[in-house]
């Protein structure tokens, strides 16, 4: 091994304070070389080593009858009947995705496929949560995002369409705080037989590691140390560090992976993400407490003068690592060259606990295996409550505005308007079990053919609620989460999260992640919701400025029926309109206080499990009983913003009269509240069931006529489907 100079600037320059490499020196018993220090600076870093926020993420509730798998594997997996199994799970590409959106965008929805496929499952759904700066108006920071957005969608719908993997919801927002960050978070879920789920490890002496996919190439180098970093002017050469993806590849890597899963050749599989090969392997020989032996001159290379540092830090998409059976060599090599993919056999599990790597026969580098991942720093880094909570508590409603100003302004809102322009691009239909998808309001569904049920999935957090509570705010994410699942008629199951902050290095930052930890771990434990994977995204900061709390949510459940999917939007002329769950007026992190006053501040509306349980629990047994039409939550802009879409994509009109403390109430942000629309037929049965439940509900009008009039806003249907429908394009095609 060569002996380098200067090793501690080298490792300075890999990220690694020097306190971590003295640590390193002692678990070698010697100094690293420089392929040792990519792997310790990549393992080690905040991206795959969690070392900031592990301390927060212990805790969280993982465990339930119906949970497979929680934390610790590739995605997690919970039991849905009839010994079939879901497995998803949530990550974040969002630095890729500032520095290059269409490449960035598209391998983080290679990368989350990848972590489900290799689990067993057929991907059969995608979902996305992804936040941007304003995109209205001349400015260079709108001009920058309309950009970001246009290249994030084409990445997104690129790659999942060209997968045959339905998008079927998400979410659009925007916010200032995302000028210098964008996120980009992406969700997948999929199917497999409850017993037949593969994990990611590698054990038995002598058994045979394997490398399948594409060739391995340069790009992508550094790129888990790179999302580990805050970002300022340079950040633009940082473009190598992202990775460049091939759909067409990764969906032969998944139907070559799913035809090996049928045949009992291996003993596990492992997604090359962040890190590459490096992870990989160390993921794989830890779980088992093995170690492994790999020839990295063996592994197939796209470039030329590539060195065994390249092939171990390389983030090349669609790879996999394969811990075989040994004798199965060959019948492994078989399918995967069938499917015209790059396979190899490149190493084997030892008992040695050590990784050892060779180049052309010579060792290149010998590291211990579960130091790696089990000494990895784990930071207690200070906290401190931030400053500009004071400034924001107390804040006064004064101004005269009127109800038809209001809702005018925040109806065309482009949090508000729909993002047809952006869901479009995405194939939401292929596989054809798509019942409820994008556009439709609320939470989205796709049809288990094999089984008759429906699976509820939705992706939520409302930023502006995190930014003045952190914990209430995340509480909050995971209740309307499951709230826009109970709304289709499903029962929510669990959760996985993705949990973007600004710089873990900000005392006010480590604060914010700590309390939005608690908000998780409280709802989730009481709404019987348990966290089974996720991921945590850091350093979304540019310049000293970083991003709002945002721990986006997203929740699963299951529907026993898929013929009983409810809609969100109204369905028929002259049937009666319910407001269950009492209002109250409570405008902090409201969009009325954003859009009427400029502000994000107040104090967060009050956050209550038991009356979000109950109003679960009525929608889903009324939903049994056949006595609602549709169901729509109340969430941003209050019940006049969510009965007008409701009239909207429904196409039809609407009356209420809501008898409210203040006029304004109608935008009150109130939690645990609904619109149901019940059959003139039912209502009887209908308030039988709510008292019998303790739900409190209140009627308040009619779906009738071609006008949107509730408690005297007045809007003609035709006008706000046009304000609906056409905002949104007009805006981000402004400079096109």
């Amino acid at each position: 091994m060569q002996k380098l100079e200067n090793l501690e600037e080298i490792a300075l320059a890999h990220s690694l304070t020097l306190e971590e490499f003295e640590h390193i020196k002692q678990i070698l018993g010697r100094e690293p070389n420089y392929v040792e220090i990519g792997i310790f600076s990549a393992m080690w870093s905040e991206h795959c080593s969690y070392k900031s926020s592990k301390k927060y993420l212990n805790g969280f509730p993982t465990k339930a009858p119906w949970v497979i798998q929680g934390p610790g594997e590739n995605a997690g997996v919970i039991d849905i009947g009839d010994g079939y199994a879901a497995v998803f799970k949530m990550e974040s590409h969002n630095h890729p995705s500032f520095i290059e959106p269409y490449q960035g965008a598209a391998t983080g929805v290679g990368g989350i496929l990848r972590d489900v496929f290799t689990m067993g499952a057929r991907p059969v759904a995608n979902m996305n949560s992804i936040r941007f700066a304003s995109i209205e108006g001349d400015s260079p920071t709108a001009q920058k995002h309309r950009f970001l957005l246009r290249g994030v969608v084409a990445g997104i719908g690129g790659y999942g369409n060209c997968m045959g993997v339905p998008t079927i919801g998400g979410e659009t927002t925007f916010e200032e705080c995302y000028a210098g960050n964008n996120l980009v978070n992406a969700f997948t879920l999929g199917i497999a037989k409850a017993d037949e789920i593969f994990y990611g490890k590698a054990e038995g002496l002598g058994n045979p590691v394997m490398y399948v996919g594409s060739k391995t190439g340069r790009d992508g180098l550094g790129g888990a140390v790179m999302s580990s970093a805050s970002f300022d002017e340079d950040s633009e050469s940082k473009r190598p560090t992202v990775q460049v993806g091939d759909p067409f590849t990764e969906k032969l890597l998944l139907e070559a992976c799913l035809e090996l899963f049928k045949e009992d050749l291996i003993i596990g599989i492992q997604d090359m993400g962040a890190a590459g090969l490096t992870s990989s392997s160390f993921e794989m020989a830890g779980r088992s407490g093995s170690g492994m032996i790999m020839h990295l001159d063996k592994v197939p290379a796209r470039e030329e003068g590539m060195t065994p540092y390249d092939f171990m830090l390389s983030e090349s998409q669609e790879r996999m690592l394969i811990c075989a059976k040994k004798g199965c060599e060959q019948k492994i090599i078989d399918i995967f060259e069938k499917w015209e993919l790059d396979v190899a056999v490149i190493g084997e599990v030892t008992d040695t606990g050590n990784m050892e790597l060779f180049w052309h026969g010579e060792k290149c580098a010998e590291v211990p295996v579960q130091p790696v991942s089990e000494e990895a720093p784990v930071l207690d880094r200070p906290v401190a409550e931030p400053v500009y909570l004071k400034d924001i508590a107390n804040i006064t409603l004064d101004k005269k505005i009127t109800n038809q100003e209001a809702f005018d302004a925040m109806f065309a809102d482009m949090e508000v308007v729909d993002k047809s322009w952006v869901y479009n691009q995405y194939d939401s239909m292929v596989q054809t079990n798509t019942v409820k998808g994008p556009g439709t309001l609320d939470g989205s569904s796709i049809r288990v053919k094999e089984t008759g049920k429906a699976l509820a999935m939705s992706a939520d957090c409302n930023t502006r609620f995190c930014y003045i509570n952190p914990e209430l705010g995340a509480a909050a994410a995971v209740m309307e989460s499951g709230r826009n699942v109970a709304m289709t008629g499903a029962v929510p199951k669990a959760i996985t999260d993705c949990l973007n902050f600004g710089n873990p290095q900000n005392p006010e930052v480590m604060w914010q992640f700590a309390k939005a930890c608690e908000g998780i771990k409280a709802a989730c434990k009481e709404l019987n919701t348990p966290v089974i994977g996720g991921n945590v995204s850091l350093y979304n900061e540019t310049n000293g400025v970083g991003v709002f709390p945002t721990p986006s949510i997203a929740m699963v459940g299951v529907n026993e029926d898929a013929n009983k999917v409810l809609p969100s939007c109204f369905q028929k002329e002259g049937s009666t309109i319910y407001m269950l769950g009492e209002t109250f007026s409570e405008f902090g992190g409201s969009l009325f206080m954003k859009k009427m006053y400029g502000k994000v501040a107040g104090v967060h509306p009050k956050v209550d499990f038991a009356k979000e349980l109950t109003l679960w629990n009525t929608v889903i047994e009324a939903n049994k009983q056949g006595l609602l039409n549709a169901a729509k939550d109340i969430n941003v802009g209050g019940l006049a913003i969510s009965a007008a879409k409701m009239a909207v994509v429904g196409n039809k009109g609407v009356e209420i009269v809501a008898p409210l403390n203040d006029a304004k109430d109608i935008f009150s942000e109130t939690l645990s509240r609904a619109i149901v629309e019940v059959d003139y037929t039912n209502e009887e049965a209908f308030e039988t069931l709510v008292s019998r439940m303790g739900q409190y509900c209140m009627k308040i009008g009619s779906v009738k006529g071609d006008e949107i009039s509730i408690n005297g806003v007045q809007k003609s249907l035709a006008d706000a489907r046009d304000i609906y429908y056409n905002r949104f394009k007009q805006v981000i095609e402004q400079d096109l």
